[in-house]
This record gives C-alpha cells, structure tokens and sequence, in this order.
C-alpha cells in the first residue's frame, strides 16, 4: 500500500516516499512533504549539478551546498542554476 502526501514541490497530493532516503530532520521533512515524483526531479538536479560543479560527495562543503540546493529547491520553490543548461521546452 503507497502512502500519500501533501507536496510541498508539486503542491498537491502525490505518492509519497517508500522511507526516509535523507538522514537527520531534513530527512524527515522531505518523507513527510516530498513525493515520489518531488524527489525524482531533485535526483535529476542534484546529478547535473554534482557533474557540472565537479562536486566531491566526500567534501563537506560540496554536501553542504547540495543540501542548501535541495532545501530550496524542494521547498522554496527555487529552481536550480545550472549553468550551459537549458531545459527542454514543452
């Protein structure tokens, strides 16, 4: 059985995540306000932007923008600047 959640991203009931795939509060926050769909998005943005920025997960500071990528765009509404990007028009 899928659970369904608000999301905050979509802003609209979706199918939630199947558990927790971030640690700490954030985490819990993403499984109770982001769906399945949310989270995939973000998975694309997060793999552009660790391959354009040459990001190194084992640095805590590339973890650390990352993270404030993700908060703002899961939560704020903030797309994610990819530089040389432009997305495929509709």
């Amino acid at each position: 059985m899928s659970r369904t959640v608000y999301c905050q991203y979509l802003k609209k009931e979706a199918e939630g995540l199947d558990f927790q795939l971030y640690p700490g509060e954030l985490g819990e926050k993403i499984y109770q306000n982001i769906s399945k769909e949310a989270w995939a998005e973000w998975q694309k943005k997060q793999t552009m932007l660790i391959n354009e920025k040459r990001l190194n997960l084992m640095d805590p500071k590339s973890r650390e923008f990352l993270e404030e990528q993700m908060k703002a765009f899961l939560f704020e509404g903030k797309d994610v600047e990819i530089e040389g990007y432009t997305p495929p028009s509709e």
